[in-house]
């Protein structure tokens, strides 16, 4: 049973997982985030190369598609300008960011994705969320007024409330095994079907299969 006392508990230490801990913390209550690798941020770790694009250096809000509501969709994406995501790097989590001409996106000026992942982790540590690694979820329970949350060695951990963010299926290495959506369904949610959206070419035979790892500007016309 939940308490006065009960924590927000952040399930995933990516990207979301992190601001999700950052923005909760200082709200008269514990935050605590549960992450099953040691250190987290493993996603942020591999995108961009290894350097971790941030954001765009531009946010057209009618360039977003979504297959749900479109006016949902610029809502979001208008409930945290893009001017104000960039002074949250730059100024709060202390990452200054630089725009590469050639793709119009921002990338930190240390070029490497681990500042990235580093400087969310300090942020959120330096506002009192309490990181809890190598800690995997096994099942998540409404009680009357909260949320039990089972862990494989221990007590259940109690929750006032719990925020999911624990990613999708698409590269179980980094912790995203598709967790969320089993805890989803079976709590009754309805989950669509998934597909792979970033994936590379494959041949059968391989023809191409030395020029694995070479990255050139092409355009291709069919």
């Amino acid at each position: 049973m939940s308490t006065s006392r009960d924590p927000i508990v952040i399930i995933g230490a990516g990207a979301a997982g992190l601001l999700a801990a950052i923005h909760a913390a200082g709200r008269q209550r514990e935050v605590i985030l549960l992450e099953r690798t040691p250190d987290g941020g493993r996603k942020i770790l591999i995108s961009g190369g290894g350097r971790c694009n941030v954001l765009p250096a531009a946010l057209d809000t009618g360039r977003f598609v979504t297959a749900s509501s479109a006016n949902s969709m610029r809502k979001i994406l208008r409930g945290w300008p893009h001017d104000a995501m960039r002074r949250f790097f730059e100024e709060e989590a202390g990452l200054p960011l630089r725009v590469e001409e050639a793709t119009g996106k921002l990338f930190p000026v240390a070029d490497r994705s681990r500042a990235v992942r580093d400087a969310l982790h300090a942020l959120a540590l330096a506002r009192g969320v309490r990181f809890r690694g190598t800690t995997e979820v096994v099942g998540l329970t409404p009680t009357t007024d909260g949320w039990s949350i089972a862990i494989p060695d221990g007590e259940p951990i109690s929750a006032a409330a719990v925020v999911l963010a624990t990613g999708g299926l698409s590269v179980p290495q980094t912790g995203s095994d598709g967790f969320g959506f089993r805890a989803l369904a079976a709590l009754g949610h309805t989950i669509q079907p998934t597909y792979p959206a970033l994936t590379p070419l494959t041949l059968d035979p391989p023809a191409f299969a030395d020029l694995a790892g070479v990255s050139l500007p092409v355009m291709i016309r069919a």
